[in-house]
């Protein structure tokens, strides 16, 4: 989308500069009056090439995503310069001055620049909005326009060290099951590959006839040594498939009904889905930022395609003068216990608290959820490991016991 510069008059009289992305000047035209009542000039910017992606050597690799911990880190050492009466744009060059990560360096150093000629934070980093999450940006912006920028970098430094521990959490959680099955794998294409061929031709060349339950694993492994292109081929097709199905918005919100429909993972998948829409609405809603714009973020940010269009559904009601409450009501995703959680914090005034304590509760109960789940799934793999590795030894060792009566 092009970017358009501005200036405005603030509804304390002050001029404000600045930079936006829209796709046409009248969008950009119309959101900077939300913010500012009097629009003095737009025009649009020509595109500049950024400095990292002039030349092979600086081409990135991976995700352009700065990652939750780097954000997490950014916004403490934000919330510590601010909070010590550095101005912003100070702030902005000490940071990128010492930060290691070459992108963030590069983004701060830009944005500075743009602070210290009058633009707002928020519109300098807007321009980067393929790096910095939704919500980064926006309650940034909700942070100035209330003049709670230090609150409102010190809430999303708690929101983004939340995620992250959470991710890590089933991360590792996670890591001895795929480790037990790699090893299995390895073991059994060993097995399949080199043992039973071997056999086979020892009792070939004895001339003797192999026990049933020896012939049907050779015949296995011949199908597998003959066949695994097409495996794998298959496989591949697949994942392709899986990834192409999913492009339109009725496919997305199919896909993710399944996930939060699935025995067992699906009640994890509602709980992770309401501790994110809880955290991010606490998180805007202390910012300063209105519930109808903190639903419609909040929309935007949801991982789960059928949650995002509840959210986004909630909008109308919201404006319509309906509570939170009654618009999370009927939503048959969301937890029932959060729905009541929120009508107590409407009701004592403290939607803001309540909400970071949903989504707390929520956060430890699929975490709960996750570490009984993996504690089953560790004693099932074992046994199924076991019952495999039983079926070939005893295809291996019938035949050798029989080997015997054929020297």
């Amino acid at each position: 989308m092009p970017n358009f510069s501005y200036k405005a008059l603030g509804r304390d009289g002050k001029e404000v500069r600045g930079v936006l992305q829209a796709e046409s000047e009248a969008a950009a035209a119309s959101r900077i009056r939300e913010n500012y009542p009097i629009l003095l000039s737009i025009s649009q910017k020509k595109e500049k090439k950024r400095p990292d992606e002039g030349s092979l050597l600086e081409m990135e690799i991976g995700s352009r995503r700065i990652k939750t911990k780097k954000l997490a880190i950014l916004c403490s050492q934000f919330a510590l310069t601010l909070h010590s009466g550095m101005t912003v744009a100070h702030a902005m060059r000490m940071l990128a001055d010492q930060n290691e990560d070459k992108r963030i360096r590069k983004i701060l150093g830009a944005a500075a620049e743009e602070v210290a000629a009058g633009s707002t934070v928020a519109s300098a980093l807007e321009k980067y909005s393929d790096r910095f999450p939704l919500t980064f940006i926006e309650t940034i912006r909700a942070g100035e326009q209330s003049g709670t920028l230090e609150r409102s970098f010190d809430r999303l430094q708690k929101f983004y060290e939340k995620s992250y521990k959470t991710t890590e959490k089933i991360k590792g959680a996670m890591t001895y099951p795929l480790f037990v099955v790699a090893v299995a794998v390895v073991v059994l294409i060993i097995v399949m590959a080199k043992v039973i061929p071997t056999l086979a031709d020892v009792f070939a060349d004895l001339g003797g006839t192999l026990p049933l339950m020896t012939r049907m694993l050779i015949a296995t492994s011949h199908f597998f040594a003959k066949w695994w292109l097409l495996m794998l081929a298959v496989l591949a097709f697949l994942k392709i498939g899986s990834q192409v199905y999913g492009n339109t918005p009725q496919e997305r919100i199919e896909k993710a009904k399944i996930m939060l429909s699935l025995p067992l993972v699906g009640a994890i998948n509602q709980m992770n889905g309401a501790a994110q829409f809880a955290n991010t609405m606490s998180v805007l809603l202390a910012a300063g930022i209105t519930i109808n714009q903190a639903v419609d973020t909040t929309a935007k940010v949801m991982d789960n395609a059928l949650l995002s269009e509840d959210v986004r559904s909630m909008r109308e009601g919201i404006e319509r003068g309906r509570s939170l409450v009654e618009c999370l009501q009927g939503k048959n995703y969301f937890p029932p216990t959060m729905v009541d959680m929120c009508s107590v914090g409407e009701e004592t005034g403290e939607l803001e608290e309540t909400l970071d304590n949903v989504a707390d509760y929520y956060a430890n109960e699929a975490d709960y959820r996750i570490q009984r789940l993996l504690a089953l799934l560790e004693p099932t793999m074992l046994v199924v490991l076991a019952i495999f590795a039983g079926i070939i030894v005893v295809s291996i060792y019938l035949p050798i016991f029989t080997m015997y009566d054929l020297m």
